[in-house]
């Protein structure tokens, strides 16, 4: 064995204790550091040829890497719906490390076992039935291209083809109706070769994202076969969700794949106030949810759900004689893109064991009334504006006057040390985006958010 990696693994506790105490350093510096601190690129420095062990690596990392790094999770960091990371998650991720399991086969059981798991208590979490199953992936843009990708088969059965075996060609042209699409939609058909063409928008409900179930229906009327639908439980800038029931009944007279992309708004089954929004989730064929978002597990970590495991199963499936079944209740390697994937189950079933539905109902229902908080400021301030109500968690709005793009970001650059919110584009206003779902944030940051957003908009 190499010397430096012989001694660090002879000193692997007292090493371990002292990457402990830098990482509570770190977390306990949260509320003070810059939420996102002014660029400083570290100059480039080559390879080392020896190495100086672990202990001058972090040493190394503290001095030229760790300044820069942003606030992502603490309480002031309100952009891309970005959540934390729960003690109980943080500890679960630490082990995720330790353990270093390859949570895919069978054959090494425990990792896909616990996954199993921590996605049934995912579902029961959501309120899907028995009938969804889930598996883990990286993230909501690959939960919502596997969807894209049963969808995509689902296609082909009703054409009577496979494209998993004869490509995406064989199922000429394909329609994906949707109101307010997120970007990743588009990127994932890019992936499937179906096409970013193939996104056809439809319109929304007048002053809303949500999209018109009427119009719905027109375009469904239009298309020539079947086709697939995606939904929104939550869209990006105003949280708005679609009117789920009403767009499963379609279906009665229109043949159609029902993916709902619930990257975050699914948690709003978690609260008895929000709970109806997502009614009619468990109609869904396929559902994307977002687990490093408000679950407030680390990234990477999401889960996608669908009733036609059989049809995942084809499109993924891995033919080797080395690993265990893709039929019946298929191995994990059988339902991703990934051959291999780290336990992010683990994570997720510490921070639900130990703090269980309530404990994460507290988290949501905490977030939302925050976003309100900041909401009624926005609509106080003679500064600001408001651009569309705050439904649940995200706070959409403007300047007063005339907005300008170029402005509002120089705005949010001037907020980043206390602030971190993101630009956007609503019903082509130039706006601006807070996001809230991280476990930390409570009534103290609100009151800093909002006497800093006053501050700096005095300014512009």
């Amino acid at each position: 064995m190499h010397p430096r990696l012989a001694a660090d693994l002879s000193q692997l506790p007292g090493l371990l204790e002292v990457t402990r105490r830098h990482a509570t350093a770190f977390i306990d510096g949260l509320e003070d550091r810059p939420v996102v601190p002014a660029p400083s690129i570290p100059r480039a420095v080559p390879l080392p040829e020896h190495g100086g062990g672990l202990r001058a690596a972090l040493a190394e990392f503290a001095e030229r890497w760790e300044p820069g790094l942003s606030g992502g999770a603490g309480p002031r960091y309100l952009g891309f719906v970005t959540g934390g990371a729960t003690p109980a998650a943080l500890a679960g991720d630490w082990l995720t490390a330790a353990a270093d399991q390859n949570s895919n086969t069978s054959l090494d059981g425990t990792g896909q076992r616990l996954e199993r798991q921590t996605v049934g208590w995912l579902r029961e979490l959501f309120g899907l039935s028995d009938a969804h199953r889930g598996t883990f992936v990286s993230g909501a843009t690959m939960s919502n291209t596997v969807g894209l990708a049963i969808a995509r088969e689902w296609l082909g059965e009703r054409l009577g083809v496979s494209p998993a075996e004869d490509g995406a060609a064989a199922l000429g042209a394909v329609r994906v109706l949707s109101g307010s699409p997120h970007s990743s939609v588009a990127k994932g058909l890019s992936v499937l070769g179906l096409g970013r063409a193939a996104l056809v928008q439809v319109p929304v409900l007048p002053g809303r994202e949500a999209v018109d179930p009427a119009a719905l229906e027109r375009a469904l009327r239009e298309s020539e076969g079947p086709c697939v639908v995606v939904a929104n439980a939550g869209t990006v800038n105003t949280v708005d969700f679609d009117d789920l029931r009403a767009i499963a009944a379609l279906r009665e007279r229109y043949d159609f794949w029902l993916h709902v992309d619930a990257a975050f708004g699914a948690f709003a089954a978690l609260s008895p106030e929000h709970a109806h929004l997502v009614a009619g989730l468990d109609l869904a064929d396929s559902v994307c949810v977002d687990l490093h978002k408000w679950l407030n597990v680390p990234y990477d970590s999401a889960v996608q759900f669908t009733r036609r495991q059989d049809l995942q199963a084809r499109v993924f499936r891995n033919a080797a004689a080395y690993l265990g079944p893709s039929d019946g209740d298929p191995d994990l390697v059988h339902l991703t893109p990934e051959n291999s994937h780290r336990l992010r189950a683990l994570a997720a079933w510490f921070t639900l064991q130990a703090y269980g539905r309530d404990g994460h109902r507290e988290i949501v229902e905490r977030c939302v009334a925050g976003a309100r908080a900041l909401g009624r400021a926005v609509e106080s301030s003679s500064r600001l504006r408001l651009l569309a109500p705050v439904r649940l968690n995200v706070v959409c709005f403007t300047t007063s006057g005339e907005p300008d793009a170029g402005r509002l970001r120089a705005l949010a650059a001037d907020l980043a040390d206390e602030v971190f919110v993101t630009p956007t584009l609503y019903a082509g206003v130039p706006a601006l985006r807070a996001a809230f779902s991280n476990w930390r944030t409570g009534e103290r940051d609100i009151a800093r958010i909002i006497a800093a957003l006053e501050s700096v908009a005095a300014r512009y």
